[in-house]
């Protein structure tokens, strides 16, 4: 009986903690699909290119630890919040955060969309934020 969507998720989290970069890929489909909404020329086709992806991280985050903080499924869909940590090469913070949809058949991831971003170090305040969205600051009512 194949794995479900949360085992296989599991086992996601176990292989990157190992380094286990075969095994990451083993619970990709041949035609893994993957998309980025928030960047969408980050979409791609395909295991190899996953597999390539996650051994260019591994190798540049050496030290590098995946948690999933939550996860759900429906049907064959499951969502994570997920955290990668770690330290550069260069000896820099790595932290990435998502949100991730991973579509699981037969064991097998077979599409993935993530909002994924590097978290801020420093950065703006939601006043400054707001503003350089909408070009209006905020103004709080008595």
């Amino acid at each position: 009986m194949a794995a479900t969507g949360m085992e296989v998720i599991r086992q996601m989290v176990e292989r990157t903690n190992a380094h286990d970069l075969d095994g990451m890929a083993a619970l990709m489909h041949e035609d893994y699909q993957s998309e980025q909404p928030f960047h969408p020329a980050r979409g791609f086709g395909g295991r190899a290119q996953m597999k390539a992806n996650w051994g260019a991280i591994l190798s540049g985050v050496p030290d590098l630890r995946a948690e999933v903080r939550a996860s759900v499924q429906e049907g064959d869909v499951v969502w994570s919040e997920w955290r990668w940590w770690g330290t550069t090469e260069q000896g820099e913070p790595f932290d990435l955060r998502a949100i991730t949809q991973f579509t699981v058949r037969e064991g097998l991831v077979v599409r993935g969309r993530l909002f994924a971003e590097l978290v801020e170090q420093g950065g703006v305040d939601i006043n400054d934020s707001v503003q350089a969205q909408s070009g209006h600051r905020p103004r709080l009512e008595d």
